[in-house]
């Protein structure tokens, strides 16, 4: 349950703030986002926007939220049918409405994403294509409306495949950020690199609504709240199935509603991280208070992924009432993933009321030795495992699944606290529960 409290502000054209608090089995910040509804609204049309040029739409979109943000709050409205744009950069006090029917395509071109921003990739801060929208060190901005963001996926998904270039560029990056370079130095647009961006990135930024529009297709990642802080992702349809699609990756920031959505993934639903390595130990920014329910899952590799990028820390995370359709392809619907070299920490997760079809795996999976293609690619720089306590599991209504719970701990840093209430599967193809360096743990009626 959660309370909405409206600011008090007759005056016309005035941003106003909404304040929600949100009930959670920790203590839970209130959250502000703004409120445009008092604000000037600015049609991209007015601003020289035609259908089917991208060149101009660019233009009429970057002028409309310069104008809006001049004036202190303002909506730019996207009419009625497909716009098709480059980049697109907010400013604060900037709300970008979707009109119903109306469709914001964003070219398959890379150049149209130069030139290059600070930004991520898996984890490690740097410099690379443009998110398709990008916020940086914006307050108060807002995308709404009943239409649709689609990404044109004509060249992102030629990158999809991991050749040795790519690869090769990869670990360049990972020795740059292990090493503590400056960010101005990690410079990843190049022909062979092909690091593909985030479709929605909010970068330390702060007051943020996304609310009622459907997203189609994402280069990789596709809403990346990124050293953020009050954040509300509401009745927000997406789908995406290529290579890295996970839905909301929160990483590193703050004070976060996820409600009433739909995820249609090609990887996870909803992917908590909070860095890479020496990057998250230098920002030293945990991830926390983190509210997701009332949402259904209809594909992905996990309902809730914490990880593997986890390494600035995790804590005060709850879904409840979530509910993965029949037929989806899920690997768990609670997984835990890190490695020698992460370190940060997850603690105080709570998971309930959770309704799920069959899945490929288990209900909770952890494990401490992910690596993937890294193992061999790049050498361990220092050591640091990871804290892992206090999981709290409860009211699961399951069909088949391999196992309940598979938790991998070190032996040099084992499990803590996992909690187990109401576990209900209809069948179980494995052992139960399979546990290797875990102290404490209950699973109750």
């Amino acid at each position: 349950m959660s309370t909405l409290f409206s600011a008090c502000n007759e005056q016309k054209n005035a941003l106003t703030f909404d304040t929600i608090k949100v009930d959670a089995p920790f203590d839970m910040p209130t959250i502000q986002i703004p409120n445009f509804n008092n604000c000037e609204q600015f049609s991209i049309v007015n601003f020289g926007a035609v259908k089917g040029d991208k060149d101009k739409n660019a233009l009429a979109i970057a002028s409309a939220i310069s104008e809006a943000h001049k004036i202190g709050g303002g909506t730019v409205v996207i009419p009625e049918g497909e716009w098709i744009t480059k980049k697109l950069h907010f400013k604060s006090n900037v709300n970008l409405h979707l009109s119903k029917g109306a469709v914001l395509l964003f070219s398959g071109e890379p150049e149209d994403y130069l030139p290059a921003v600070h930004t991520t990739w898996e984890g490690m801060e740097c410099y690379n294509y443009s998110p398709l929208i990008y916020a940086y060190e914006c307050k108060n901005i807002a995308i709404t409306g009943e239409g649709q963001l689609e990404a044109d996926m004509s060249t992102w998904e030629k990158w999809f495949p991991r050749p040795k270039a790519h690869m090769n560029s990869l670990k360049h990056l990972y020795n740059l950020s292990a090493k503590n370079s400056l960010v101005e130095e990690r410079q990843m647009v190049n022909d062979s690199a092909n690091l593909r961006p985030q479709f929605i990135q909010f970068n330390r930024s702060e007051h943020i609504l996304l609310e009622g529009v459907t997203i189609k297709n994402s280069p990789f990642w596709t809403i990346h709240p990124y050293l953020s802080k009050d954040v509300v992702i509401r009745n927000v349809n997406v789908y995406a199935h290529g290579h890295n699609n996970d839905g909301v990756d929160p990483e590193m920031s703050q004070n976060m509603l996820i409600e009433d959505c739909v995820f249609d993934q090609g990887d996870d639903a909803i992917a908590v991280k909070s860095g890479r390595n020496q990057d998250a130990w230098r920002l030293d920014t945990p991830t926390k208070n983190v509210v997701i329910r009332n949402s259904i899952i209809k594909n992905g590799h996990q309902l809730l992924a914490i990880g593997s990028e986890l390494s600035g820390g995790v804590e005060n995370v709850y879904m409840d009432n979530c509910e993965v359709l029949d037929g989806a392809k899920l690997g768990h619907l609670v997984f835990i993933k890190t490695n020698e070299r992460r370190g940060g920490y997850v603690k105080n997760i709570h998971v309930k009321n959770i309704k799920c079809g069959k899945i490929d795996l288990g209900v909770l999976g952890i494990q401490t030795d992910v690596l993937y293609q890294w193992r061999d690619l790049v050498p361990t720089y220092e050591t640091r495992l990871t804290p892992i306590s206090d999981i709290y599991l409860e009211n699961f209504d399951t069909k088949d699944v391999k196992f309940i719970t598979n938790i991998q701990g070190q032996e040099a840093e084992p499990v803590k606290n996992i909690h187990l209430k109401n576990i209900s599967c209809k069948s179980v193809e494995e052992d139960k529960h399979m546990h290797q360096n875990l102290i404490g743990f209950s699973d109750t009626k």
